[in-house]
């Protein structure tokens, strides 16, 4: 089974090595792709044009743009999963799994970066700041990504169960063609959005904990907090509604 995961805005800084484009996941497709976006990212961040980094980063305090206004090509890189912070990376709790646990998830997770693609969790990626939605000087993320994603990720996934925990935003990325699985939480009967954040990082790292290799596997799986109320069908997507518990 693999996990499609959103990213986060919000980065963790530090890290070691240097960054290789060539090194992330599906570098035969996406590397040239990735190249041009890099080279428009540097432009913008090391222009010192603060209007349109405030733009690019979403990001209004000086301080805190001037944090992101680097060459990331010498920027020391990160695990992805641990590079990006947030809700539902905060409860995922990645740093406090076991060694197998943290290892399935390397495996079985990929993350939707806004400036690199689809990445696995393992990828050692540098610091940035894109906002969601943002354009890269003139180019636009998730046109390019969704021209060039289609085909290699759906050959990647053809054989596995899919579980897609992202925002719907990432639909403009990659939206798989064969059947997936998507979540919904409940609260007091009303769909929550904070919160989901929260609960899909918890259903990961129960996943993750429990080694589930098919959606089988997964609907059994008992995660605290959460009760299953119904699973919906459409042609290709089936949603898991859980119930949060008072």
């Amino acid at each position: 089974m693999k996990i499609l995961l959103a990213p986060s805005e919000t980065k963790q800084e530090g890290g070691a090595g240097s960054f290789k484009l060539e090194s992330l996941f599906l570098s035969q497709n996406l590397t040239p792709a990735r190249e041009e976006l890099f080279r428009a990212y540097n432009r913008v961040v090391t222009s010192g044009n603060m209007e349109q980094l405030s733009k690019m980063f979403g990001l209004k305090k000086e301080g805190d743009i001037l944090k992101y206004a680097k060459d990331i090509s010498k920027s020391p890189t990160l695990k992805a999963i641990l590079r990006y912070t947030g809700v539902a990376f905060d409860h995922l709790q990645y740093e406090s799994l076991d060694k197998k646990a943290q290892e399935y998830i390397d495996s079985n997770v990929i993350l939707f970066s806004n400036l690199f693609g689809a990445i696995k969790a393992d990828d050692q990626i540098p610091l940035y700041r894109l906002k969601q939605g943002e354009d890269v000087g003139e180019l636009n993320p998730q046109n390019i990504y969704r021209s060039i994603l289609q085909d290699p990720l759906d050959s990647y996934l053809e054989s596995e169960d899919i579980l897609d925990i992202r925002a719907s935003f990432y639909d403009k990325f990659y939206k798989p063609k064969k059947k997936y699985t998507t979540l919904k939480f409940l609260k007091k009967g009303k769909v929550v959005s904070h919160w989901a954040k929260a609960y899909r990082g918890i259903v990961l790292k129960h996943i993750a904990q429990n080694q589930i290799e098919n959606m089988s596997d997964f609907i059994a799986m008992p995660i605290k907090g959460l009760e299953l109320v119904e699973i919906q069908e459409s042609k290709k997507k089936q949603e898991i509604i859980y119930k949060i518990e008072e």
